[in-house]
């Protein structure tokens, strides 16, 4: 089995690493740190739920991997694969997640699609550096578990990470929650104290304090994105393209102390409990870094339900502008002026971010 001891590592040639955390079991959130951060609670009045079943894809339209050589290299360190075989998960667009049991407890197994990858793109390394030691001070992050750099394995370097079970909203409500407006509140304030909470954590504290690069991060963030627009500029109006870069060029914010990022935070990349929707995981952490918390404020943003989308998305995610309050935290202690000051830019980024990736569809 794997070892018991945090980030002990298991050599077995100059290109593998293999970690492993505490424990392969599912972590409920402790007494402390419910008390320090309520939000797992969950909501009240909203237990009719039943627990839905996992959404898994069948063997016939999943991805396969080489099961056997995952199970020798496992049994390198006295680990079993199964007895249950691996199963994808339906959901995802990018990263290839399998549930997966070793010596009979549920984990998820992560690696990146298949073929060539861009650079910096689904990266399997940094998200373990990150849910390695992030547990330790945000609840919502599950553990990672193991990270294996050798591609002769899987024929990619891949992750095993803590599974934590729960319901993923989205472009549809739960049946039963559909048509009320206090889940749609209710959701939307738990995304911006997430957020916030995870802005909150302190990188040194957990051995973080070198991740990325932040000085200058939003500058070279938005120039990446300038690029992209780039590519797809005949397919929006000219004019309105350049207007929008020299304006977020001339008004860049000065970089604020740098928080954790996560860089892609939105309704569909949280776990919820099914019977209270408090929040189970926050999960995708391929992309994190260290910044500019303004980022990941312009991520979410981007994500605003519009006229025309789905009514029910719309209702979970348009009604979170209510969660006024928890915005303070999510750009500092400062109050109300630096948000005000602040708060066109990441609007402008995240209309920005939006129209790019809808010109690229």
């Amino acid at each position: 089995m794997l070892n018991s001891s945090t980030d002990v590592p298991y050599a077995s040639g100059p290109s593998t690493r293999y970690h492993s955390a505490v424990s392969l079991t599912n972590l409920e959130p402790s007494r402390d740190q419910v008390a320090r951060h309520p939000i797992l609670c969950g909501f009240k009045g909203m237990s009719s739920l039943r627990e839905p079943g996992v959404g898994l894809r069948p063997a016939a339209k999943s991805i396969p991997q080489d099961w056997a050589s995952l199970a020798r290299y496992l049994a390198r360190s006295g680990t079993i694969l199964g007895p249950a075989p691996p199963q994808q998960f339906a959901g995802g667009f990018g990263n290839l997640n399998y549930l997966i049991e070793l010596d009979g407890k549920p984990a998820v197994l992560r690696r990146p699609p298949n073929g060539p990858l861009p650079p910096g793109a689904n990266d399997m390394a940094r998200e373990y550096r990150i849910l390695s030691s992030l547990w330790r001070a945000y609840p919502l992050a599950p553990r990672g578990l193991l990270y294996c750099a050798e591609p002769g394995v899987l024929g990619a370097p891949f992750q095993i990470i803590e599974y934590r079970p729960g319901i993923v909203i989205r472009d549809t409500l739960p049946p039963g929650l559909a048509g009320r407006p206090e889940v749609g509140a209710a959701l939307s304030r738990q995304l911006v104290e997430s957020l916030a909470m995870l802005h909150a954590v302190d990188p040194a504290q957990i051995g973080l304090a070198a991740l990325g690069r932040p000085a200058g991060f939003l500058g070279r963030t938005v120039e990446g994105w300038v690029a992209r627009g780039t590519v797809v500029a005949d397919l929006m109006n000219p004019r309105a393209f350049a207007d929008t870069v020299a304006w977020l060029r001339c008004r860049m914010p000065q970089d604020a102390a740098p928080s954790l990022l996560h860089s892609d935070f939105k309704l569909d990349n949280m776990i919820h409990q099914p019977n209270t929707l408090a929040p189970v995981a926050v999960i995708d952490w391929d992309m994190g870094t260290r910044g500019d918390p303004l980022w990941d404020l312009a991520v979410l943003l981007s994500y605003w339900a519009e006229p025309g989308d789905p009514v029910s998305l719309a209702e979970a995610i348009l009604q979170w502008r209510r969660a006024g309050s928890a915005l303070r935290a999510v750009v500092g202690e400062a109050g109300r002026r630096r948000v005000a000051e602040r708060f066109d830019w990441p609007v402008v980024v995240a209309s920005y971010v939006e129209i790019i990736r809808s010109a690229a569809r």
